[in-house]
């Protein structure tokens, strides 16, 4: 892993943060414009990339002439498909950058909350940085002309806790892709089951499907694929910090392909949560030192 060139590791993080990103972008381009429904979008999504996942392992281990061999965890796959539905039951009403920012606020203060459980005690300049990404997500959330619905907020919220939750506890799988692709697998039966329940809503479009699809296997499946490629070589504090831009990239997506508007509402709560969370890395990262 030590032996990728810097230009190629630079590439292959800047691919993944993309990634990352299009996932709110390919989930609110097909929702927004009517041409999917939440549950067939979560769905698609979860087939897709598992198919991708297991094409992506299966070639891994035909290279390696080793049997194909998946590391099963229902918990963190159930994780994972609450993570899924909630998101996109979230984007049929939040913008791209709204979304994200709440998403990744969560996410974030859910692994920082849980550390604290475990008995980690914050620094000054760890909680100052807490206290500002909490109070920017508050902030967001405060009622006004721009203020995102509350339920559907709630709901990404939600989606973050799930996603966070999938994070800690997959951080002790020895193999990710062989672990994300088996969650995959194991996700996607409730994924069905919650089209299923909610069959009365499903609407298919051809684009509304190429932006599951493309959600799922590209966006998800290979974005996941390289940024545990690249992981390896990035330093764990220079890892979290570059994912500061997935909101951001998120949210200029948001702005370029759907047209909507940037609210100085949202910049500034981007701005605290954000810087909140910069700082509570940079502080714990000194604090290892």
């Amino acid at each position: 892993m030590d032996s990728l060139k810097p230009g190629t590791r630079a590439g292959l993080t800047a691919l993944a943060l993309l990634a990352f990103a299009a996932n709110s972008i390919f989930c609110r381009l097909g929702l927004h414009a009517g041409a999917i429904d939440a549950a067939s979008f979560t769905a698609i999504r979860l087939l897709s990339g598992a198919l991708m996942l297991l094409l992506l392992l299966s070639l891994r281990q035909r290279r390696r002439s080793a049997r194909l061999s998946l590391a099963w965890h229902p918990v963190a796959a159930f994780c994972l498909f609450a993570y899924a539905i909630l998101f996109s039951l979230a984007y049929l009403q939040l913008a791209t950058g709204t979304g994200a920012l709440i998403l990744f606020g969560a996410v974030q203060l859910t692994m920082i909350g849980w550390g604290m459980l475990r008995g980690s005690r914050p620094s000054r300049p760890e909680w100052l940085g807490i206290a500002l990404a909490a109070a920017g997500l508050l902030y967001l959330l405060l009622p006004g002309a721009t203020a995102p619905p509350l339920l559907p907020a709630g709901a990404m919220a939600l989606a973050g806790v799930a996603w966070g939750a999938y994070t800690l506890l997959g951080r002790g799988t020895r193999d990710a892709l062989a672990g994300t692709t088996a969650n995959f697998v194991l996700a996607l039966p409730p994924g069905l089951l919650a089209l299923w329940l909610m069959v009365d809503d499903a609407h298919l479009a051809p684009a509304g499907v190429a932006y599951a699809v493309a959600s799922g296997a590209f966006a998800s499946g290979c974005g996941y694929a390289i940024w545990y490629r690249v992981l390896p070589a990035l330093a764990p504090t220079a890892a979290a910090t570059l994912q500061l831009s997935v909101p951001v990239l998120a949210a200029l997506g948001g702005v370029a392909l759907l047209a909507e508007p940037l609210h100085l509402r949202l910049v500034l709560a981007g701005t605290l949560v954000l810087g909140g969370i910069a700082l509570v890395i940079r502080a714990g990262a000194r604090r290892a030192a």
